[in-house]
């Protein structure tokens, strides 16, 4: 496998802005990397415990249903991007057996330092690698995966657009791409309840029990900025991804977008 390349090097810099939103606050691009990579650090402790409380639970059933609907078979070499705590990858691991390979890449250090001790202590060691990486610059060959999954993890990548391009480039021809990602609501008399629930309950939640209301804030807020259903679908278009699709779980709360490199 291919060495890392740094992860703590800027994305470059958008042709037609130098400016980039973080959470509500516009700010420089190349700031933008180093102020998520602080939440995340900041979180990762907590970052089980904070999803049960933030989803009530419900993220455990997204993930199943993710994990379950995914083109996948023995054997197969899966990536799984933003991969933190291992939760999608160890659903993964169930599929792909004893001979398929899944790896683990996450930008973020820390994230990545919990994901492989929590994995260790569930006995799940063989078959797994850990690469610290950026999503808009993947470290591995063309056509190196069957399967590459990225879940509740694009919202907070710089150039979407490229981590898009990066996954389908990764992909073996008739590989699947698939992205689990909070969206936007569809039914319009949940919008208040939702909006009280991320604005209101989630930062409290964050200051009781990780003692860190900003770093929910900005999640809160990553989420209204992230692109909605059918915008993100067109991205996905437009990195040259095939029958795309997507499907909303919870009335919108979050979909999974699904794309084939063909």
């Amino acid at each position: 496998m291919n060495q890392p390349a740094d992860p703590s090097a800027p994305p470059p810099a958008s042709p037609s802005s130098d400016t980039t939103h973080f959470g509500f606050r516009d700010v420089p691009v190349a700031e933008k990397q180093k102020l998520v990579g602080e939440v995340f650090s900041s979180v990762a402790g907590k970052y089980d415990l904070m999803n049960d409380l933030m989803s009530l639970g419900i993220h455990r059933v997204w993930k199943r249903y993710f994990v379950a609907t995914a083109q996948v078979r023995p054997g197969d070499h899966v990536l799984d991007l933003a991969g933190g705590t291992g939760d999608i990858a160890a659903l993964l691991k169930d599929r792909v057996g004893e001979t398929g390979e899944l790896v683990l890449g996450d930008i973020n250090g820390e994230m990545l330092r919990v994901g492989r001790d929590r994995m260790t202590d569930r006995g799940n060691v063989r078959g797994f690698e850990y690469v610290q990486c950026n999503a808009e610059r993947l470290p591995f060959p063309d056509a190196s995966f069957d399967l590459v999954t990225i879940a509740f993890g694009l919202r907070n990548v710089t150039d979407k657009e490229a981590a898009l391009r990066e996954m389908r480039r990764v992909l073996k021809a008739g590989g699947q791409a698939r992205v689990l990602e909070f969206s936007e609501v569809t039914a319009e008399w949940f919008k208040p309840v939702y909006d009280f629930h991320s604005f209101k309950v989630l930062p409290k939640l964050g200051k009781l029990f990780a003692n860190d209301s900003a770093s929910y804030q900005y999640l809160a807020e990553s989420i209204r900025k992230h692109p909605p259903q059918d915008a993100l679908k067109a991205m996905m278009q437009e990195a040259g991804f095939e029958r795309c699709s997507y499907k909303n779980l919870s009335a919108g709360i979050v979909a999974i977008h699904t794309g084939y490199k063909i």
